[in-house]
């Protein structure tokens, strides 16, 4: 007998059970709205750039430079808005809250949509839809809580 077996057989592993995958406490929508924000933020910075004349070399690449980071940014956090609504949706929301407000899916549903048109497009009118919509799942995350 190895020493694990040892350890094991002295020392057994008693069966756990747990309605998701962390301990209940962790989950929160802070992350969720900031990314939103941040998406709003800047959808708001890029459609105030004004393009440099076209014979300014140096500000066009510079302005090239600032919308490109830009767009790869909003993208990132719509992600992240995205990643965290999925992770409430499918491992903290559960059936009394669903029996509560029997349209949360549709909500979820309907935040992860508006993150794909943030990410395809520069609007900050589609972006602050996207903050109003996790601010909302966000309302419905506390409540849960109270």
């Amino acid at each position: 007998m190895n020493a694990l077996q040892t350890f094991l057989s002295q020392f057994p592993a008693k069966n756990a059970s747990a309605h998701c995958d962390v301990p209940c406490g962790v989950y929160e929508p802070d992350s969720m709205v900031w990314a939103a924000e941040t998406c709003l933020k800047l959808a708001s910075k890029m459609e105030a750039l004004e393009l440099p004349p076209s014979n300014d070399a140096a500000h066009t690449l510079d302005f090239h430079n600032t919308v490109t980071r830009a767009v790869s940014v909003k993208e990132e956090y719509a992600q992240i808005c995205k990643k965290e609504a999925l992770i409430l949706w499918t491992d903290y929301f559960k059936p009394e809250h669903f029996d509560r407000w029997p349209d949360l899916s549709q909500k979820v549903h309907a935040l992860t949509k508006q993150c794909s048109v943030v990410k395809r497009t520069v609007s900050s009118e589609e972006a602050q839809k996207l903050k109003d919509l996790a601010s909302e799942l966000a309302d419905i995350f506390h409540e849960t809580k109270k």
